[in-house]
């Protein structure tokens, strides 16, 4: 039931009644080009340029549109990309699974460790992180991973890799690196098979940041403003910086944009996952020029549509 609150930000808030409406799938009878406009319009108040896009976000939404190849889908599945990294690049180290299910109802928890990773494979966010199955909160994590089933992912961003990734649920190995707390994940953005730059993410439950820098690992004044980052954080060299780096170009090969994560996981190098849009390209960096040099960097291939 709607509150007189929310009802009347429904009227009067656009930005309210955007997020409202299409949580609630009402902009799914939009073709994927005209819902792209509005939500760009929605998102950075300016027209959409499909014609000649120069800036990142504007590039990510005609690759969403013109560059549709069938193995996107496995590679944006947190269960099928494994056996395509490993097609890849044979020797890097994969999460172990744990289980893969239909239904939340299947899962026998009993027979699982006390710490465990629980996720959606065709979304992103559903994750649920159990350190221990005595305060582990089930009926919370039923609720939301048996929503999130029934929701065709794609639908919300018009990412075209995820039009027919199967919804099902992965438990995999609970992990930690050094700090015995987290995994520090290295984001690395790649263009064509190169790596421009790279993001490490620090205090991601407490005050999160993250810091940009270039391969050479040379900080950089890029940044997000949802997630800023902090030059006072004096970050080490990251272990392996160039033995990542090459996996990444490994992966990222003949693809106009795709960042690729990974975990250094107590000198050992983890595969993380895949993200061809993220946040569905919607980021906004802390200063406009940031987009724009990033948007220099993807070269637009020639137009591929699903037939």
């Amino acid at each position: 039931m709607l509150s007189f609150q929310d009802f009347c930000k429904l009227i009067y808030d656009k930005d309210f009644r955007w997020i409202y409406l299409g949580r609630r799938e009402f902009f799914n009878y939009l073709s994927d080009e005209e819902f792209i406009r509005r939500k760009f319009w929605h998102h950075r108040h300016r027209k959409l340029d499909l014609e000649n896009p120069r800036s990142f976000s504007e590039k990510l939404q005609w690759l969403k549109l013109y560059n549709q190849k069938p193995e996107y889908g496995q590679m944006v599945d947190k269960a099928s990309v494994k056996d395509y990294v490993s097609s890849i690049v044979p020797d890097l180290n994969i999460i172990p699974t744990l289980g893969i299910y239909e239904r939340y109802e299947d899962i026998d928890f009993s027979k699982l460790p006390d710490k465990f990773v629980m996720k959606c494979t065709h979304d992103s966010a559903s994750i649920f992180i159990c350190t221990d199955k005595k305060t582990f909160d089930f009926k919370n994590a039923q609720k939301k991973i048996n929503k999130s089933l029934k929701k065709h992912y794609y639908m919300i961003g018009r990412e075209w890799p995820y039009k027919y990734v199967k919804p099902r649920i992965i438990i995999e190995q609970f992990m930690v690196d050094e700090s015995g707390k987290e995994l520090k994940d290295y984001k690395f953005f790649c263009f064509n098979g190169q790596v421009k730059c790279f993001s490490v993410d620090f205090n991601r439950f407490t005050n999160h940041r993250a810091n940009y820098y270039t391969p050479e690992f040379e900080l950089l004044t890029l940044g997000k403003k949802t997630c800023p980052p902090d030059p006072s954080q004096k970050l080490d060299k990251p272990q392996h910086l160039d033995e990542m780096i090459d996996i990444a170009m490994k992966l990222s090969k003949d693809i106009p944009f795709v960042r690729v994560d990974l975990y250094n996981i107590n000198g050992l190098i983890y595969f993380g996952e895949l993200t061809f849009f993220p946040a569905s390209g919607f980021n906004e960096f802390t200063t406009e020029d940031w987009d724009n040099t990033l948007g220099d960097w993807i070269t637009l291939p020639p137009k591929t549509t699903e037939q």
